[in-house]
């Protein structure tokens, strides 16, 4: 027996999460909505609904990104298979494109667990921990996640707004207060000021809301789908890949082999010997 508690079908009727789906779900709960219900089996408020939404919409579009150009490569050289350009594009998110929402969440998350005793409950306690943090990260040379954006050098605008609609709905949880806490403290530690990016700030969020760490990617992908069939649909109307491809296409030359070589060659005493039988 397999069980499940999301869609089912009978001769009759549809079942999803419980309710029928006909009578109960459509044309009553909106996608986004219905996308949070289904990750977390349960129906999320109003105020989750919202800040879940602001997410999406963050991410669903950001010009003309590697996954946005792919999407459009892909649907110029297969125009027959749409699912095809979409699924590129979507290969895509990663750790410098979309991936970097579930790479901050997990991160804030794991500080969070790692500190012992109670958590900060006012800014100075956040700066603090945040101050330990980022010196720690810095010191080990690691990448902080959701820090930085390589177009929104003066601040993304993104980062304010979703905190403060998680503020207006008391949804501004322990992740964005750690969050943001990097924002104010890092300058100390690096020398300088990067801004928090927006897909930092929706990891962080996402976080809050309760949902599996293990899927803040796909909830990311989720929202880019959206973007990527706009790209394509603009693509309908105004294409550019050919041009994008010509660009490449006309504007190469041929140079000599780069031949590989490691950083540090393995050296080799006698020539390697399969063990017989």
């Amino acid at each position: 027996m397999y069980e499940t508690a999301l869609g089912a079908s009978s001769l009759e009727t549809i079942t999803l999460l419980g309710h029928d789906l006909a009578e109960d779900i459509m044309g009553t709960v909106g996608f986004g909505e219905l996308a949070f219900w289904l990750a977390a089996q349960r129906r999320p408020t109003k105020g989750e609904t919202r800040v879940f939404e602001a997410v999406l919409a963050a991410l669903a579009d950001h010009g003309f990104t590697p996954t946005a150009i792919v999407t459009r490569l892909t649907y110029l050289s297969a125009p027959d298979s749409v699912q095809g350009a979409l699924a590129a594009g979507l290969l895509g998110g990663g750790s410098r494109f979309l991936g970097v929402t579930e790479d901050c969440g997990r991160f804030l998350d794991d500080v969070l667990k790692s500190v012992e005793g109670p958590l900060p409950d006012d800014d100075a306690g956040w700066d603090a921990l945040a101050l330990t943090t980022v010196t720690a990260r810095r010191a080990a040379r690691a990448f902080l996640p959701g820090l930085g954006h390589h177009v929104h050098k003066q601040g993304d605008p993104r980062t304010p707004r979703l905190l403060r609609i998680a503020a207006e709905e008391n949804l501004y949880g322990r992740h964005l207060s750690l969050f943001a806490a990097i924002g104010r403290v890092h300058p100390q530690v690096l020398g300088k000021t990067l801004p928090l990016n927006g897909a930092g700030v929706c990891g962080a969020a996402l976080a809050d809301l309760g949902l599996p760490l293990e899927l803040l990617r796909g909830f990311a992908l989720l929202a880019r789908t959206a973007g990527l069939i706009g790209q394509l649909a603009e693509e309908l109307r105004r294409p550019v890949g050919n041009d994008i491809f010509l660009s490449v296409d006309l504007n190469n030359r041929s140079v000599a082999p780069d031949p590989y070589r490691p950083a540090e060659p393995y050296e080799q005493t006698e020539p390697y010997k399969p063990k017989e039988g």
